[in-house]
């Protein structure tokens, strides 16, 4: 028996839609619980080898303690379990897809990361193991059961590219605003 086999005959897609944001909090865990000791350790070095833009956009997420990156990662949270909702109730996929390719996206910029910098990045492992493995099956999934198609592909990924600035600019401009309290 193959394994997507397995996996379609075990888990319902009302429950692969529901363990969206679980897995979710399994990926920022491991960065909630890493990303303080990390960025005392490495983050100066980081933060010098930086570009001047770089420095100025990113600089609060350089001095963030553990509460502030939790509290970042509440607001994530809630939006995913608000979209996953919508998605379960209203059988409306498009916020969902916009919000698993932001999922997806981000293993290769914690990969990345840790490729350019030659080193552990908090977020890694589980974004190997964790996030990439089910966002595969999640696409999968959602085009074998004919819940989406290419367009609905299509348009989400304009929504998300509508949408990821202004999330990313607030969530910087809240960074910001922390450490110079």
């Amino acid at each position: 028996m193959r394994m997507m086999d397995w996996l379609d005959g075990h888990i319902h897609l009302l429950t692969l839609l529901w363990l969206f944001p679980i897995l979710f909090m399994f990926h920022d865990f491991e960065e909630i619980l890493t990303v303080e000791k990390w960025i005392g350790e490495k983050g100066e070095g980081i933060y010098k080898r930086l570009p001047a833009f770089a420095r100025k956009v990113y600089g609060g997420s350089f001095q963030m303690n553990t509460f502030q990156f939790a509290k970042d990662v509440l607001w994530v949270f809630i939006i995913i379990v608000t979209v996953t909702a919508i998605t379960v109730f209203f059988d409306f996929y498009l916020l969902f897809l916009a919000v698993l390719h932001v999922f997806f996206a981000h293993v290769f910029t914690h990969v990345g990361q840790s490729i350019l910098l030659r080193m552990y990045t908090p977020g890694v492992i589980t974004s190997i193991f964790i996030v990439l493995p089910y966002s595969i099956y999640a696409y999968y999934r959602l085009f074998a059961e004919q819940v989406i198609d290419t367009q609905d592909l299509y348009i989400s990924i304009v929504l998300m590219l509508i949408l990821l600035p202004f999330a990313l600019f607030m969530l910087l401009k809240g960074r910001r605003r922390n450490t110079a309290s």
